[in-house]
C-alpha cells in the first residue's frame, strides 16, 4: 500500500464512518431540586414542620445530583460479597461493599435520614424525618433499609437501660465502617434478625433459644447476658455493628440485642452462612446467620419479645410506608423527564393525549400515596400526647404498609412502560426501580399480614373505629363523593370484623378513605376531581390512563405540570 493512503486511513476523522447522527434522546433527570421542585413535600413541610424546610432542601439537592445517581447505580451493579474468613483463615464474617455504598451510607447519615426525630427537639420530628425518607428513596433504596432500621431501632434502645449507649450513638451522624466496638464509634448501625425458615411472619414458631449467661456491667449499666443458638433465615444488613432479634427462654419469646463486637474487643459468635441472591435490593446485603454460643442481652421481660419488637414496627411499617411513596415519587419523575424531553409523531411524547392521561393518573395515586404516608406519620408524632392520633396511628399504620408498597410496582410498571425498550436496560434507573418496587410489600410483613394486623386493631381496640369516624367526619358535606366513599368503607369494616374473607377490601377502602380525606385538604380541585372520580367511583380501568369522561384534558395537564420537580 502506498505510504500516504495508508497514514490518511489511519487519521481520518472519525465521523468518516459514522452510520447515523444521535438525535432525540431523552435528558437525563438530573440538576433539580427534589424537594424545592415539588409542590406537596413543600407544602406540607410548610404546614407541619417549616423548621426542617432547609434539610429537605438540601437532600432534595443530593436526589437530584447527576453524580449521587451514579453512585446507586454503582452500588448495584457491584454486589456485597461476603468474607468468611481472613487469608489467615480466621473467621471474620465480614461483608466487603463497592465503595459508592460507603459514600451512599455517609451521605444519608449526615444528612439525618435515620435519626432527626430523634435528634430535633422540634416539633414534628417524625413528619420532618418521614419527609427525608421520601427523599432518600429517591436515591437508593438498598440504602434505605438500615437508615429505616436505625430510625426504629431507637424505640428498643430508650427503653432498655442496658443499652442506653446504643441509644446515643444511634443519634450520631457520622457513619463509619468498622468492627470497632460501641464506646468508639461515632454512630452506629443497626440489623434485625427475626425471620427463620419454619415461621417466616409467625414469629411464635422461633427455634431459636437462650440460656441465662451472667450479669454484668456494660458502659455504666447492668446488662443480662444470654447465650443464643439457632438459626435465622433472613438477616437484614449483616455487617451492622448490632441487631435485634428473638430467641425462646423456656418457652417464651423474648427479645434480644447482639452487638457484634462484645465490650472487651473480640468479635461475637455471628457466623453469616450465605448472602441472599436477590432479585432487586441488589446493593444491601441481606443473609441467613447461625448463632452458636452468641452472647446478646436481653430487651424487656422473658417471654415478652413479640410485644417489644411490636413497638419498633410502627416505625418500620411507617418507614416502609414512606419509602414506598418515594419509589412511586421517582418512577413518576423518570417517566415525566423522559415522555417531555423525547418526541415522536410530531409532539412531545408527554404531549399526547393518551400519554398525558397516564401521567396524571400516575401523578394523581403518588401524590395520594404521599399524603397518606405523611398523616401517619404526623399521627406518630402525636401518639404520646394525643389519644385520637395514637389510635390512628395503630390502625392506619399497617392500612398503609399495605397499600403504598402494594401500589408502588403498579406505578413503576407504568414508569417503565413510559420509557419503552430504553426502561428496561440496566443502565436506566428505571429498571432497577421495577426490580425494587415489589420487596417492600414482603419486608416486615406481607400484604396479608398487614391486613389482618387492621383487622387485629378494630378488633381489640375497638376506640380505633371510632378514631376513623372521627378523622373522616370533620370532612363530612363537603363532597357527596367523599360521603359515598366514608359510608361504603364503613359496610366494608362491618363485613371484615365478622369474617376474615374481607379484611383485604375493607383494608384497601380504609386506605382510599384516609387518601380522600388528605386530598380535600391539600391538593388541588383537579386532582381531587380526579381521585373521586376514578379511585372512589366508575371512570375509571384497571391500568393507569384509563381515566374516562369525567378528567378533562385541560385538567390532565395541569395535574402534570403539577407534578414536575424537572421543571
Amino acid at each position: 500500500m502506498n505510504q500516504s493512503v495508508h497514514t490518511e486511513a489511519l487519521t481520518a476523522p472519525a465521523n468518516r464512518y459514522r452510520t447515523h447522527q444521535v438525535l432525540n434522546q431523552a435528558q437525563p433527570a438530573a440538576g433539580f431540586n427534589a424537594f424545592s421542585n415539588d409542590a406537596v413535600l413543600t407544602a406540607a413541610i410548610q404546614r407541619e414542620a417549616p423548621w426542617a424546610a432547609q434539610k429537605c432542601a438540601a437532600l432534595g439537592a443530593v436526589a437530584g445530583d447527576d453524580a449521587v445517581q451514579d453512585l446507586a447505580r454503582l452500588a448495584n451493579k457491584h454486589d456485597p460479597e461476603l468474607k468468611t474468613h481472613d487469608r489467615f483463615g480466621h473467621r471474620i464474617d465480614w461483608v466487603e461493599f463497592h465503595p459508592s455504598w460507603h459514600q451512599l451510607m455517609s451521605l444519608a447519615w449526615q444528612h439525618e435520614v435515620p435519626n432527626l426525630s430523634w435528634r430535633t427537639s422540634e416539633p414534628g420530628g417524625h413528619y420532618a424525618r418521614a419527609v427525608l425518607s421520601y427523599l432518600w428513596n429517591q436515591v437508593e433504596q438498598g440504602t434505605a433499609c438500615p437508615t429505616g432500621m436505625a430510625y426504629a431501632s431507637y424505640a428498643g434502645f430508650s427503653a432498655e437501660p442496658a443499652l442506653a449507649i446504643w441509644a446515643e450513638k444511634s443519634r450520631g451522624t457520622q457513619y463509619e465502617f468498622s468492627r470497632n466496638e460501641v464506646g468508639d464509634k461515632p454512630s452506629v448501625v443497626i440489623g434485625y434478625a427475626m425471620t427463620e425458615k419454619q415461621g417466616g411472619s409467625d414469629l411464635r414458631e422461633t427455634q431459636t433459644t437462650a440460656r441465662f449467661s451472667h450479669t454484668a456491667n456494660y458502659h455504666g449499666a447492668t446488662a443480662h447476658w444470654y447465650e443464643l443458638t439457632g438459626h435465622k433465615w433472613f438477616c437484614s444488613v449483616p455487617q451492622s455493628d448490632g441487631f435485634f432479634t428473638l430467641a425462646k427462654v423456656n418457652g417464651g419469646v423474648t427479645c434480644f440485642f447482639l452487638p457484634r463486637t462484645l465490650p472487651d474487643g473480640s468479635f461475637n459468635a455471628f457466623y453469616v452462612q450465605r448472602l441472599k441472591d436477590k432479585a432487586g435490593n441488589r446493593s444491601n446485603a441481606s443473609s441467613e446467620v447461625e448463632y452458636a454460643g452468641t452472647l446478646a442481652v436481653r430487651v424487656g421481660e422473658e417471654g415478652h419479645g413479640i410485644r417489644e419488637i411490636l413497638s419498633h414496627a410502627h416505625l418500620t411499617r411507617l418507614d416502609f410506608a414512606v419509602g414506598s411513596a418515594g419509589l412511586m415519587r421517582q418512577s413518576l419523575t423518570l417517566a415525566l423527564q423522559h415522555t417531555t424531553t423525547r418526541n415522536a409523531f410530531g409532539t412531545s411524547i408527554a404531549d399526547r393525549p393518551m400519554m398525558r392521561n397516564v401521567l396524571a393518573d400516575m401523578a394523581v395515586e403518588v401524590e395520594a400515596a404521599t399524603l397518606f404516608a405523611l398523616r401517619i406519620a404526623k399521627a406518630t408524632d402525636g401518639m404520646e400526647s394525643n389519644e385520637h392520633e395514637k389510635l390512628l396511628a395503630r390502625v392506619a399504620t399497617p392500612a398503609a404498609k399495605f397499600f403504598n408498597c402494594s401500589r408502588a410496582p403498579a406505578i413503576a410498571y407504568e414508569a417503565l412502560q413510559c420509557h419503552g425498550g430504553n426502561g428496561f436496560i440496566e443502565e436506566n434507573p428505571m429498571a432497577r426501580l421495577y426490580r425494587e418496587a415489589p420487596l417492600n410489600s414482603v419486608w416486615e410483613g406481607t400484604a396479608n399480614m398487614m391486613c389482618m394486623d387492621v383487622r387485629r386493631a378494630m378488633t381489640r381496640t375497638p376506640d380505633t373505629r371510632d378514631a376513623l369516624t372521627t378523622e373522616w367526619r370533620q370532612f363530612a358535606g363537603q363532597d357527596k363523593r367523599f360521603d359515598a366513599l366514608v359510608a361504603s368503607t364503613q359496610q366494608l369494616v362491618d363485613a371484615a370484623l365478622a369474617d376474615e374473607f374481607y379484611a383485604r377490601p375493607m383494608t384497601e377502602a380504609l386506605a382510599r378513605t384516609i387518601q380522600g380525606a388528605e386530598l380535600l385538604q391539600h391538593s388541588t380541585p383537579d386532582v381531587i376531581d380526579a381521585f373521586f372520580d376514578t379511585r372512589c367511583g366508575t371512570g375509571w380501568g384497571v391500568h393507569f390512563g384509563t381515566m374516562g369522561t369525567g378528567m378533562s384534558p385541560d385538567a390532565a395537564a395541569r395535574i402534570v405540570k403539577r407534578a414536575n420537580v424537572l421543571r
